[in-house]
C-alpha cells in the first residue's frame, strides 16, 4: 500500500463528515486518483458519532476494510475528543486536523500523548461567515486537502466547484459560499 494516503473522519451524523468523505473520493478520482471513500454504520443518528474513511493512491487499491493506521485524521466535532479516542493508531509522522477556535497547543494535551502534527480551524466561524449557519465539512474538507497535499489547491477547487455545481443544481445560491469557505479553510488551517 506504499503511496496510498489514508484519512479517517471524526464526525456526528447529520454534520456532514460522511459526505466530506465520499466527496474527497470523488474529487480524488476526477484527479487521477484510485480511491475509497465508505462510512463505518452502525446505530448513527443525528448527533451520534460517526466514522467515514478514505484511501487514495496513484495505484490501484486492493485492500477493502476500515483503516485502523491513518496517516490523517480529520475530527468535525471537537466534542468528540475524549469520549472517542481520536488518535488511535494515527501515524506520528501524520497529522490530525481539529475544528475548534482553539490552537494546536491547547488541543495537544487532549490528544492522548499524541506528539504528531496537530492543525487546527475553526470551520464553524468559516461555515456561518461564509453560509450563515453551522456546515463544517466543506471547511474540513479543504483542509484536509491543505494538510495532506493529496492534489493541488488549483485542482481541488476546481473540481469542487463541478461537484458543488451538480450537488447543488436546484439550490445554485450555496455554490458561491461553499466555494469561499473552501478558500478561507486553506488559508486559515493552524500548525
Amino acid at each position: 500500500m506504499k503511496d496510498t494516503i489514508e484519512i479517517r473522519w471524526h464526525g456526528r451524523g447529520g454534520q456532514g463528515a460522511k459526505t466530506a468523505a465520499l466527496l474527497l473520493a470523488d474529487v480524488a478520482f476526477k484527479t487521477g486518483k484510485y480511491v475509497q471513500g465508505f462510512p463505518e454504520y452502525g446505530p448513527e443518528r443525528m448527533g451520534a458519532p460517526i466514522t467515514a474513511y478514505n484511501r487514495i493512491s496513484s495505484f490501484p487499491i486492493r485492500v477493502h476494510s476500515n483503516i485502523y493506521t491513518p496517516k490523517y485524521v480529520v475530527v468535525v466535532d471537537e466534542s468528540l475528543i475524549g469520549p472517542v479516542d481520536v488518535t488511535a493508531g494515527l501515524k506520528e509522522d501524520g497529522a490530525i486536523i481539529v475544528n475548534t477556535p482553539e490552537s494546536p497547543d491547547e488541543i495537544r494535551p487532549l490528544l492522548n500523548g499524541y506528539s504528531g502534527k496537530i492543525y487546527t480551524l475553526d470551520a464553524k466561524e468559516i461555515s456561518i461567515r461564509t453560509l450563515g449557519a453551522n456546515f463544517p465539512n466543506s471547511p474540513m474538507l479543504a483542509a484536509i486537502v491543505a494538510v495532506s497535499g493529496i492534489m493541488e489547491e488549483h485542482a481541488f477547487m476546481k473540481e469542487m466547484e463541478t461537484s458543488y455545481h451538480h450537488k447543488f443544481a436546484k439550490k445554485p445560491e450555496v455554490i458561491e459560499g461553499n466555494m469561499n469557505a473552501l478558500k478561507l479553510a486553506f488559508k486559515e488551517v493552524t500548525k
